[in-house]
């Protein structure tokens, strides 16, 4: 379309968790596909009752059957332009919200140049990345405060690492041990519950009993333990962010005494899932929206 930008692809990343659940998604059978699903299931007998059972069953039939592109985060040179796309032109090196594929074509709110110094393989983790900073934006964490980034996986670690380099200090959670020494061997000071200490005991050592700023959950799991630690070693006021998926069930009593804040991050940040933004390619005022998805 006049919107869109045709690229043919240099390197993309596999991000193993999203692609994963994705692939275990597709061979699941139909039903095993609604089990998956629970929130579209009100959505389901609304449609029952305004077309009726077999207009649904075949609905729902058609869009369970399409296939899933696998991939989000791919590097490759531009070989057409949108006569509406600007900032963008042929032979360009772009990275894109696109799937695993020689050729790709994107929406330029979903283009970003890379800078010459950027190697394609250090530009393929840009979008993930971006997940990771959307998190970032909303703690809105100031030099020198305390930051917990619970689960170590892909976008955990560039989430601390970005954390760093924001001047924050920076302490990451796992069970898993091979992701925390990765962690550890980036300067990242990490926690595992099979210490002797108990984590509060431990986070209030270090926080001389102030507690942690803020906490960015980055862990996928249906446990909502995530969300009761993160509650227990806030400081007063603290927020917590979650831009992983965890069981979400608040303890009112720890967020109503410390007044904590809970946000949950949207992906790459403002723009996504909106058509007006993400397919027609309609920008955001800079003025109104300062890190919009494209932005980040």
């Amino acid at each position: 379309s006049d919107q869109e930008i045709l690229i043919r692809t240099k390197a993309s990343i596999i991000s193993a968790g999203t692609e994963k659940m994705l692939i275990e998604f597709g061979k699941a059978n139909y039903l095993n596909k609604i089990k998956r699903q629970p929130d579209k299931v009100k959505d389901v007998l609304s449609k029952i009752k305004n077309d009726g059972i077999l207009s649904t069953f075949e609905a729902i039939k058609s869009k369970l059957d399409q296939p899933i592109s696998l991939g989000y985060s791919n590097v490759g040179i531009v070989e057409k332009v949108g006569k509406n796309v600007v900032g963008v032109k042929v032979g360009d090196r772009v990275i894109s919200n696109t799937p695993h594929a020689e050729l790709v074509c994107a929406s330029q709110n979903l283009v970003a140049l890379i800078p010459e110094n950027v190697d394609d393989e250090s530009a393929c983790f840009t979008v993930l990345g971006a997940i990771g900073l959307q998190g970032i934006r909303l703690a809105d964490p100031k030099y020198g405060e305390t930051v917990v980034v619970i689960g170590l996986g892909l976008i955990g670690i560039l989430t601390a690492q970005m954390l760093k380099a924001n001047g924050c200090k920076v302490i990451g959670i796992d069970p898993i041990a091979p992701k925390r020494e990765l962690a550890e061997s980036l300067g990242i000071k990490t926690y595992y519950s099979d210490k002797k200490v108990d984590i509060v005991q431990w986070i209030n050592s270090f926080t001389k009993r102030i507690g942690v700023d803020a906490v960015i959950i980055t862990a996928s799991t249906s446990s909502t333990e995530p969300i009761h630690t993160a509650a227990e070693i806030s400081r007063k006021r603290g927020k917590i962010i979650l831009v992983g998926v965890t069981g979400i069930n608040i303890r009112r009593d720890l967020f109503y005494e410390k007044e904590l804040s809970f946000q949950v991050s949207c992906s790459y940040g403002p723009g996504r899932y909106d058509k007006f933004y993400e397919v027609e390619g309609n920008d955001y005022p800079l003025g109104y929206v300062r890190w919009t998805e494209k932005r980040n």
